[in-house]
């Protein structure tokens, strides 16, 4: 029995002994985990982060590009030793500010105890070469090489947008995991459209270190690092040289403008006012600037090209004269009656024909148009016959690119408004409404809204003789030179190409003798546009202004909007005939109107 047991008892001590052996062969030979946690005091992961993608104008000149700056990393877990008041001296903080950012980073949930964390961020050159020698009295703290933009001119701030920090909505919605806590990211404008082709890819390098922190060098001669990939480059449609004109004419005003070549849909310059230096949301005083530029009650971060939705007002009536040339329900040879005591109107002309109508801005002859669209007879009930035309005429409506995006490369674009029957149903809460109750649809106001890239858009059409090409801000991706394929299709309106050139030849009449003549008109160069003057009680009218140049194969089209300016003739029509002049000709040869625009007096 006694030997038995003995027996026992041997069998179990050789048993543990070879699951011993084979834990300590794992451990020692198979598994790697336990001489990388030996080792991790030594070998530091830095994180290669990519430079962005730099931005260029259609002519190669440099808009975006970036400038070093660096993070001064904290790994708590390192810490030890540290001469709290030398630190402060040295990065120039308080006591109770260094206090919270230590606090802040050892113990807040999302900060990793053993893996670096940015604890002073955005230092420039000047700063790191002023503290650089003394961090290796400071273990647990390092410094991580980024990049920030920088701008060539300060000027587009809206359309390029900017780059900051991430946030932790954005982080939840990466399903593909790419960015970590502390990453920047494009936040609005190009920056945010085209961030997947800026942005790059990071690279990692692992680095010996001794207990002091000194660098040794690469841990088994960079084995296992990887290339940081640069973000692609992009080259803009945008000329900069007009951007920054059409930014200087705007100066003091609040509005837009919206330059595009015609034949590509290309946006020559697209001005929102007010604006701001895009440089100064860069940089360690970014929360400063932003706290500063949102609280501005001009609001110069909204981008108005895009995003102010106003009424078109009489540039609208171009629109409808074309639908109403479809309809077959007037010619260009039409005459009707100026009757004042229908809708207002304004100048000396009384019985015009259509190119007349449109020269004069006549609003009872488009209110007459549009009542012969809207009330063709399809329906004995006049109730039931409006919403038939009404339904007919928002289709062709919409064939010219209103009442929904565009489609336009950046982010947070307005679809405007074009009232439909649905819209008046549920605003007459399903009483009934016929054209009486609508009609100032007719000359652009009433329920009628559209942004100002629609309405550059509609030059452009124009000047195309029926279709658009989709306004687009950048030319190509990378080094192809290739234009995007999505901005390649043309689209064209239900309106037959034929009838535009009536369209044309009234927009020339504008300029040559209408309501555009004295400052919209240039010498040598068949300027066409349309004036508008929008309601907008109880503050001054709005100024609206469209146009293209030369009349024959048109290298440009504008829309301009000068909020609280007066008549469309004033402040809109001398900025696009200025914006023409200088992309067409490279100068103004009318100084007199460029003063007019700067001093920026239009109500007197």
């Amino acid at each position: 029995m006694n030997e038995s047991r003995k027996n026992i008892i041997q069998l179990i001590v050789i048993l543990t002994a070879i699951v011993f052996l084979v834990k300590l062969f794992s451990i020692q030979v198979l598994d790697d985990k336990y001489a990388q946690a030996a080792t991790s005091n030594i070998i530091h992961k830095v994180v290669e982060y990519p430079h962005r993608g730099l931005i260029y104008d259609r002519n190669g000149k440099l808009i975006v590009y970036n400038t070093p700056q660096y993070d001064l990393t904290i790994t708590p877990k390192e810490v030890r030793d540290l001469d709290t008041l030398r630190f402060c001296e040295l990065f120039g903080l308080a006591p109770g500010e260094f206090k919270s950012k230590y606090e802040k980073m050892s113990r807040t949930k999302g900060f990793s105890y053993v893996k670096p964390n940015a604890f002073i961020k955005q230092l420039s050159n000047v700063d790191l070469a002023r503290v650089q020698d003394y961090l290796v009295d400071f273990p647990g703290f390092d410094i991580q090489a980024r990049t920030t933009r920088a701008y060539s001119y300060p000027v587009m701030a809206n359309a390029l947008g900017y780059v900051s920090e991430i946030n932790q909505r954005q982080l939840d919605r990466d399903t593909a995991n790419y960015y970590k806590q502390g990453d920047y990211i494009g936040q609005s404008g190009i920056e945010a459209y085209y961030e997947e082709q800026l942005r790059g890819k990071r690279g990692v390098k692992f680095k010996i270190k001794n207990v002091r922190g000194i660098e040794k060098g690469d841990f088994e001669g960079g084995k296992y690092d990887t290339l940081a990939i640069p973000g692609k480059n992009l080259t803009t449609t945008i000329d900069i040289d007009l951007q920054r004109y059409g930014e200087e004419l705007m100066k003091g005003k609040a509005g837009s403008i919206v330059a595009i070549e015609p034949a590509t849909g290309e946006i020559l310059s697209i001005v929102s006012g007010p604006s701001y230096d895009p440089a100064d949301l860069t940089g360690r005083n970014y929360s400063m600037n932003f706290a500063r530029i949102s609280a501005d009650t001009m609001k110069p971060l909204f981008n108005r090209p895009l995003m102010a939705q106003y009424r078109p007002g009489s540039i609208f009536k171009i629109i409808q004269a074309m639908i109403a040339l479809e309809e077959g329900v007037i010619e260009p040879y039409t005459r009707i009656a100026c009757n004042r005591g229908i809708i207002g109107c304004h100048g000396a002309h009384s019985f015009e024909d259509l190119v007349g109508a449109i020269k004069h801005s006549c609003n009872p002859y488009f209110h007459n148009v549009m009542k012969r669209v809207v009330n063709q007879g399809l329906s004995a009930d006049t109730y039931e016959d409006t919403k038939i035309g009404l339904a007919k005429w928002n289709k062709h409506i919409e064939s010219f690119g209103l009442g929904a995006p565009l489609g336009i490369d950046l982010p947070n674009e307005k679809s405007g408004l074009v009232p439909s029957v649905a819209y008046y149903d549920r605003a007459y809460k399903n009483r009934p409404w016929k054209y009486s109750n609508i009609y100032s649809i007719a000359i652009g106001e009433g329920e009628n809204l559209v942004v100002p890239l629609q309405m550059a858009n509609f030059a452009a059409i124009v000047a195309n003789r029926g279709y658009y090409y989709v306004p687009h801000l950048v030319k190509s991706i990378g080094d192809s030179g290739e234009p995007l394929s999505q901005f390649k299709e043309k689209h064209y309106t239900s309106v037959d190409p034929g009838y535009f050139e009536i369209a044309v030849e009234a927009m020339a009449k504008v300029v040559e003798s209408g309501t555009g003549q004295y400052r919209a008109r240039l010498k040598d160069i068949v300027v066409c546009g349309k004036t508008g003057t929008v309601q907008n009680d109880p503050l001054p009218d709005h100024s609206v202004f469209i146009a293209f140049a030369p009349r024959d194969d048109p290298k440009i089209a504008v829309s301009v909007y000068v909020e609280d300016a007066g008549q469309g003739a004033r402040a809109a029509a001398s900025i696009a005939s200025l914006m023409i002049e200088k992309y067409l000709l490279g100068e103004t040869k009318r100084p007199y109107i460029e003063n007019y625009v700067l001093k920026g007096d239009f109500l007197n």
